[in-house]
């Protein structure tokens, strides 16, 4: 099935499970979480059965989201970060002429924009906040499964140990 990126063709993709149509290039909902969005766009421009765009229109929509999801991601890291000045600079460059750099352009950003999701994923510095302290990590399950086990053990052992009447 080939999925059309021009939304200014006739045929629309079904968008969800209800009929509803709208093209390929609508801007994510709201309550949708950026990273996945825009790895579903970096999927789209570098997966292995995606095409190649057909048209320079279908290349400037994609240019268009991997920009918008640049400036999401963005805003969730430190403005240092080297993934994110790479795409920003990307993102800063105008698309170039010809067939064949337009399409190179496109892939550099989306690597791009790969870069800085595998980024914010890790959560290596995590969103910029007012509050900036240290705090615990939570416990991992197999320590509160000890704790439980512990616990357990310790009350069996103190009812064996209670006299009997």
């Amino acid at each position: 099935m080939r999925l059309s990126l021009d939304p200014r063709r006739d045929g629309s993709q079904l968008v969800g499970g209800r009929g509803r149509q709208a093209p390929v290039t609508e801007a994510p909902a709201p309550d949708r979480d950026h990273v996945v969005a825009a790895s579903e766009t970096v999927t789209l421009v570098l997966g292995e059965d995606s095409p190649l765009p057909e048209s320079a229109a279908d290349v400037e929509d994609l240019v268009r989201l991997l920009r918008g999801h640049i400036a999401q991601l963005g805003a969730r890291t430190a403005p240092d970060v080297p993934a994110l000045l790479r795409a920003q600079q990307l993102c800063s460059d105008s698309i170039p002429e010809g067939y064949v750099s337009s399409r190179v352009h496109l892939v550099r950003l989306a690597e791009a924009t790969q870069e800085l999701t595998a980024y914010v994923e890790r959560g290596d510095p995590g969103p910029i906040s007012g509050e900036s302290g240290w705090c615990w990590p939570g416990p991992t399950v197999n320590v509160l499964r000890g704790a439980v086990f512990a616990l357990a053990l310790a009350g069996l052992v103190f009812a064996a140990s209670v006299p009997r009447t």
